[in-house]
């Protein structure tokens, strides 16, 4: 009888070749960009394309920034991400599907604050290579989607004098992600 075990590979971002970043339009007329500095997140995998992963990621919202200390601010407050109540923005994918060589759709929960909601992302896979430095096998990808930020709780507004509104309602999410293979 021949039996064969699946062996699982665990990746965990490399937050130092990796980028979470969001954009919001302010004022109709240009975009702000907003990133976390702490995060981290995991994938587990059982084959080298990645499909069926199981995904896990989450980010400290007190680690937001704009490059604006007032605005920053202003994000960490109870008006939107409430970082003292709600520290950690989390996303658990259900799935990840291949819809091409290197493009996927993931799919899973976003919590921010206390709400959950499916979302999907696009994915590009970016291969796998071994850095020539320190030995590790690397995975890079990039993700991008979008979501409304009402949707999550995040429901500050103002209008302007045309009517628009302050802050974008629709957020784009770009990440690069390179993950590293741990070995057992």
């Amino acid at each position: 009888m021949n039996t064969t075990t699946a062996t699982k590979t665990t990746w965990a971002i490399d937050a130092a070749h990796s980028e979470i970043s969001f954009k919001a339009k302010h004022l109709v007329i240009t975009t702000v960009t907003g990133r976390f500095a702490d995060y981290e997140g995991t994938v587990t995998t059982d084959n080298n394309d990645f499909r069926g992963a199981e995904i896990e990621f989450t980010a400290k919202t007190g680690s937001v920034s704009t490059g604006n200390e007032q605005r920053d601010g202003h994000l960490k407050s109870p008006e939107f991400f409430d970082a003292e109540k709600y520290p950690e923005i989390k996303f658990v994918g259900t799935d990840l599907v291949k819809k091409g060589d290197d493009k996927y759709i993931l799919t899973g929960n976003l919590t921010v604050k206390d709400v959950t909601k499916p979302i999907s992302l696009d994915v590009v896979f970016e291969g796998i290579n071994k850095d020539p430095f320190y030995g590790k096998t690397k995975a890079g990808f990039e993700v991008n989607g979008v979501i409304a930020r009402k949707d999550f709780g995040l429901t500050w507004d103002v209008l302007t004098e045309a009517g628009g509104a302050l802050v974008s309602n629709d957020i784009k999410i770009h990440c690069t992600i390179q993950l590293d293979r741990i070995d057992a």
